[in-house]
């Protein structure tokens, strides 16, 4: 049952050692080179004092070595975490306390935050620092190259036994509502959720070529491009920069990938690119979408500029992937679908009571891939998980086909007028005018009253203004759910993982 083991090592023994695992720039990493990488990261690990049920936190840029590092830790049963490259020491200061790790892999991007991170920490538990591409005599005492780690200890070979049960992996929440928190998720969830999604929905398999635009410390992206594919044989692309409708463009042609592994807030910076007219995205079969809902307005302009299948769909760090999502040629415009096999959804009042198709309400879903519990928070845990299910607090309705649709989260709701606006029903609608590449909407109180503020980001050469957006809406919404305030920036602020931070955009309008 070691992750290691069942989606790693089993590719050798099928004879696929040297096909590719991963692309990364012009560099092909064969299965077989990938095994013993993360055989003697894994030795590496063991050196530097990493025991069963250990963590180790990944805060290094997508490579080759951050993958094998990823199944390194897992071969000698210890636990992953992964975080943002781009963050700061005080951020950095936040996991480090949190996850206690054993060790912390850097890289030259991440060191200097690192370091300032640590500092900070004096007294406290502190890990060992291990570097990847640091040249070493840019490093202080104690800190230790993996480069020079594998060439001085013994690969660890066999993969440490674990149960289904067993802890494996923490995933971080985007920390949109409060500080990230980390999902407790043991050995089976990342084992059926590739049996319930990536098999049976996706349809992966040895032939597939996946390229995510989220980075790999995203559990969305990790999983999409270097978990699942393992299991089939298949290749995954990584790269270490930030991602860009320019790069995108630039990998899709130069590497013909077979699956995208998409956001809606890429996907519309796409559709809006000067480039997509003449881009060729011809090798794909499909883009999946996660992370934010997927306006029905920006599927079809996607569709419109590429004509590449969405799958669009939910999920999240508290079920360990997606749970909800539309099908290959079964698709539905502004739904996420329908539960993956072997999910269960359903949506409730807030008595836990089943709501007829149509009403809206809060979403629960029970299936196996639920985490065990928020690592440190008893009370939201007890909260949010109740065994094999999951209390999402996100708002849903469902359809008499069995399509779900969602509606925002209960905590964003404004109340305009004493009536309750989900402010993504008037981003949908902002969204499909042709000047706009990204909004959101807020709630802003004047005098009491709350009215619903947008902000919008509009793409090259627009001359649309706010009286037109509001014209364009009034068409569309009722008066009370038209915003009378319009700002215009160059780009929405987001959390790590790409969601919108509703947050910092509230600060923005305190006087």
């Amino acid at each position: 049952m070691n992750l290691a083991a069942r989606f790693l090592d089993h590719n050798l023994t099928e004879g696929r050692s040297d096909a590719s695992a991963l692309i990364c720039g012009e560099v092909h990493c064969s299965y077989g080179r990938l095994k013993d990488l993360a055989d003697r990261t894994a030795g590496a690990l063991r050196c530097l004092g990493v025991v069963r049920g250990d963590r180790v936190l990944l805060a290094c840029a997508d490579s080759v070595e951050f993958v094998a590092t990823w199944f390194g830790a897992q071969r000698i049963g210890a636990i992953t975490a992964e975080v943002y490259t781009f963050l700061d020491p005080e951020a950095y200061a936040y996991f480090l306390r949190y996850t206690e790790p054993s060790v912390v892999v850097v890289d030259a991007q991440t060191l200097g935050p690192i370091r300032q991170a640590l500092s900070t920490l004096t007294g406290e538990h502190l890990p060992t620092v291990m570097t990847t591409g640091v040249a070493p005599e840019l490093l202080n005492a104690g800190e230790r190259p993996l480069e020079t780690l594998l060439e001085q200890t013994e690969p660890v070979r066999d993969a440490v036994d674990m149960s289904a049960g067993d802890v494996a992996i923490w995933k971080f929440t985007t920390g949109s509502t409060g500080s990230p928190k980390a999902c407790v998720h043991p050995v089976r969830s990342a084992l059926r959720s590739f049996e319930c999604y990536a098999r049976d929905v996706l349809e992966l398999n040895s032939g597939d070529l996946v390229l995510a635009v989220p980075k790999l410390f995203f559990g969305y992206a990790r999983d999409l491009v270097a978990l699942f594919p393992f299991a089939v044989g298949a290749t995954g692309i990584v790269f270490p920069e930030r991602s860009t409708p320019e790069l995108i463009f630039e990998l899709i042609e130069r590497h013909r990938p077979s699956i995208l592994v998409n956001v809606p807030t890429m996907m519309s910076a796409m559709a809006a690119h000067p480039r997509a007219a003449d881009a060729d995205l011809s090798s794909l079969r499909l883009c999946t979408s996660a992370g934010e809902a997927l306006p029905a307005e920006l599927l079809r302009r996607w569709d419109h500029a590429f004509g590449v299948p969405v799958l669009d769909g939910i999920g999240s760090s508290e079920a360990y992937h997606i749970y909800i999502s539309n099908r290959p040629g079964a698709a539905r415009p502004g739904t996420v679908g329908t539960p993956v096999p072997g999910y269960t959804a359903r949506v409730v009042d807030e008595r836990g009571q089943r709501l007829p198709d149509g009403e809206i309400g809060t979403l629960e879903v029970t299936g196996p891939t639920i985490a065990l519990e928020y690592r440190g928070a008893p009370e939201k845990s007890a909260e949010t998980f109740h065994g094999d299910t999951l209390r999402t607090g996100d708002l849903f309705s469902r359809d008499g086909d069995g399509y779900f649709t969602h509606h925002g989260r209960a905590d964003e709701l404004l109340k305009v007028g004493g009536i309750f606006v989900a402010p993504s029903e008037i981003e949908h609608r902002l969204i499909g005018h042709p000047d706009v590449v990204d909004c959101a909407v807020i709630g802003h109180s004047d005098g009491g009253l709350v009215r619903p503020w947008a902000f919008v980001v509009l793409r090259e050469g627009a001359t649309t203004d706010g009286a037109g957006l509001r014209e364009f809406l009034r068409t569309r919404l009722p008066g009370y759910k038209c915003p009378k305030t319009f700002h215009f920036i160059d780009e929405l602020p987001r959390t790590a993982n790409g969601k919108l931070d509703r947050r910092a955009l509230r600060e923005r309008t305190r006087p």
